[in-house]
């Protein structure tokens, strides 16, 4: 029979353990999904694959502000139709409706969830937090490509459409 002193050592360990544990899943979950594009997460990339495929996918999208946010936020463009490997480019347009500066951070997710992993951003708003001045407006430009692999994936033969949607979040300062 172990002593109350081993049993409370134990018990503590497993308390730290769960701890890191719970501490870690955030930023471990998201690597996973940027790695594989898990849950619609899209991944990035610095340059074009280097080879245009004829097969075209339309890329609509769809703009949200989160309550509480004073901004108008929407796509400068309803869709585009992308060729696989092939650069798009787009916009999207936010205006601060109020009479301070507002720091907004966007978060994405691409539709079918499973096109995420095909869906690659060369360079995006996204990225960064965006501070408008008061009733500032923004054209906040993306360029982004479909990764030739989703050729090669049998269940992404049918996938005619892809939708990027974003919704902004309001930054509180100092945090």
């Amino acid at each position: 029979m172990p002593s109350n002193k081993n049993f409370a050592l134990n018990l503590a360990a497993a308390a730290l353990g769960m701890l890191l544990l719970a501490y870690a899943s955030v930023p471990l979950y998201r690597l996973f999904c940027q790695a594989t594009g898990y849950n619609g997460t899209t991944r990035e990339a610095v340059a074009l694959p280097g080879h245009v495929f004829d097969r075209e996918i339309t890329i609509t999208f769809n703009a949200d502000v989160a309550p509480g946010m004073p901004w108008e936020f929407a796509p400068g463009e309803k869709s585009v139709k992308v060729k696989v490997g092939a650069q798009g480019i787009t916009h999207y347009v936010a205006h601060n409706l109020s009479d301070k500066p507002v720091t907004g951070r966007a978060v994405y997710n691409v539709v079918p969830l499973t096109a995420g992993a095909y869906f690659v951003k060369i360079a995006c708003f996204c990225f960064k937090e965006q501070t408008l001045a008061p009733h500032a407006r923004a054209n906040m430009p993306i360029s982004f490509y479909i990764d030739p692999a989703i050729m090669d994936d049998p269940q992404m033969k049918d996938v005619k459409m892809i939708t990027l949607s974003y919704t902004f979040f309001q930054v509180k300062s100092g945090k």
